[in-house]
């Protein structure tokens, strides 16, 4: 595994190879559904137990994901969140709890705009650890891999349960942090059963020295958890069932804030 100095990730992983966990990462759209509840909402995930948190910043066309992520994204552009504002909010995290590694997941557009240096500068200042790119398949990756690294940042590369061997290499070559690996083929989403057929990716990549492998797409239940842990996978990553207890919440910041805690909770008792 591919570490720098100070990497949260490298620690997380360490301690929960001690305690014979699993990680489970939840997600949230920053800003959604305004700056206030999003804060609590962060807090909330640590409070449930997450290992580490994978945060978007909010983008009118997040094409990777499904109906419900975009849905939060667009109430947060809709409550006016800007990027700033976005990585003020993971700054103010950060300061609450220095030790949970923090992932973004953005789209190449809000990277390019800024300009790579300029963005992942600013990320590095917010005190984020990793950045994926969703947009950008590892046969692009390098340039944004190499600004990343510049700033301090760890480039994450998704890998696609039909990855050629070209592109395996060049995740573990490119990738740190972690690997996101889909668990299906399609975008973001709930779904009832898992259906993982990424099992024989997590031995390629190992045997590569990638970085870990974690499993995202379709994770909603403490079932799929177990599953994509016993199939070789470190961790899984949650994200529209997580968003999804905010969009049902909308003006009641108590109860979204609950129910995100419950949910969380429930998914990292099935990572031991």
């Amino acid at each position: 595994m591919k570490t720098h100095t100070g990497d949260r990730y490298a620690e997380a992983f360490r301690a929960l190879r001690s305690r014979g966990e699993g990680a489970f990462v939840p997600f949230l759209v920053l800003g959604d559904p305004d700056l206030a509840t999003s804060a609590r909402l962060l807090d909330a995930l640590v409070l449930g137990g997450a290992d580490a948190v994978e945060l978007g910043i909010p983008f009118s066309d997040p094409i990777a994901d499904g109906p419900t992520i975009q849905a939060a994204a667009l109430r947060a552009l809709g409550a006016g969140v800007r990027p700033v504002d976005a990585l003020e909010l993971v700054e103010g995290f950060r300061a609450r709890h220095p030790r949970v590694p923090v992932g973004l997941l953005v789209y190449a557009n809000l990277v390019e705009h800024a300009g790579r240096e300029r963005f992942y500068g600013a990320c590095a200042g917010a005190g984020v650890d990793s950045v994926l790119v969703a947009d950008v398949p590892a046969f692009e990756a390098r340039p944004f891999a190499a600004a990343a690294r510049a700033s301090g940042i760890a480039p994450v590369l998704i890998a696609p349960p039909n990855a050629t061997s070209a592109t395996l290499d060049r995740i573990a070559e490119l990738g740190g942090a972690y690997t996101y690996c889909v668990a299906r083929r399609g975008v973001t989403g709930v779904r009832d059963r898992l259906e993982l057929d990424a099992g024989p990716l997590f031995g390629e990549l190992e045997r590569r020295g990638a970085p870990p492998p974690l499993v995202g797409f379709g994770i909603s239940r403490s079932e799929h958890v177990r599953e994509a842990l016993a199939a070789g996978a470190a961790g899984a990553i949650c994200g529209s069932a997580v968003v999804e207890r905010v969009g049902r919440n909308v003006g009641a910041p108590e109860r979204a804030v609950a129910e995100v805690r419950e949910l969380v909770q429930r998914m990292k008792s099935a990572t031991s």
